[in-house]
């Protein structure tokens, strides 16, 4: 193969990756921990990205001499893949959508996430409370694709007890449905 061949076949090669790459709209699934997958039975929903802040809160330790930052609750809008907010997730851990429905989750299993400085990857169970709609039928949720929302690194002292911290964060959250 002549040279001038050879720049023609790595060109089409580079523009053929390039349009593929452009199609693609979502990222590709990481590699999540077997500890983190749902039951057998469940299939996937949808999955909705998080934006918001995880809330801390200054307080006493517990049973000990010292203060601790304390993760009160998350605040995050809940977003569709074309960037359009599709419901909020708040305190309980509570996921509400736009139309009212709304799921309460409790925390199964967590993973560290890949990424430092991030908050880990969770398995939540969940638990309809709220009326019909999109959310009521989900049964579970993976936390992925973390970034930020750790407990600030800045002293809790006795003079900061009550203050609280927003620590921003992003998310993925898969939620699945009995199949």
């Amino acid at each position: 193969m002549t040279s001038s061949a050879q720049l023609s076949t790595v060109l089409a090669a580079a523009a053929l990756a390039g349009l593929i790459g452009a199609c693609s709209t979502t990222p590709p699934v990481p590699i999540i921990p077997d500890v983190l997958q749902p039951p057998p039975g469940e299939r996937l929903l949808e999955v909705v990205g998080a934006r918001g802040v995880q809330v801390y809160e200054c307080r006493a330790k517990a049973g000990a001499a010292g203060h601790e930052w304390v993760f009160v609750a998350p605040e995050a809008e809940l977003l569709d893949a074309q960037g359009r907010q599709v419901g909020k997730h708040y305190a309980g851990p509570h996921w509400e959508a736009t139309d009212g429905s709304r799921i309460k989750g409790h925390v199964k299993a967590k993973a560290d996430a890949p990424q430092a400085g991030a908050i880990p990857w969770l398995l939540l169970v969940t638990q309809a409370a709220g009326p019909a709609g999109r959310y009521a039928g989900v049964t579970s949720i993976q936390r992925i694709r973390t970034v930020g929302g750790v407990a600030p690194t800045a002293a809790c002292t006795a003079e900061e007890l009550g203050r609280q911290a927003k620590m921003p964060y992003t998310a993925d959250y898969r939620l699945f449905v009995k199949a």
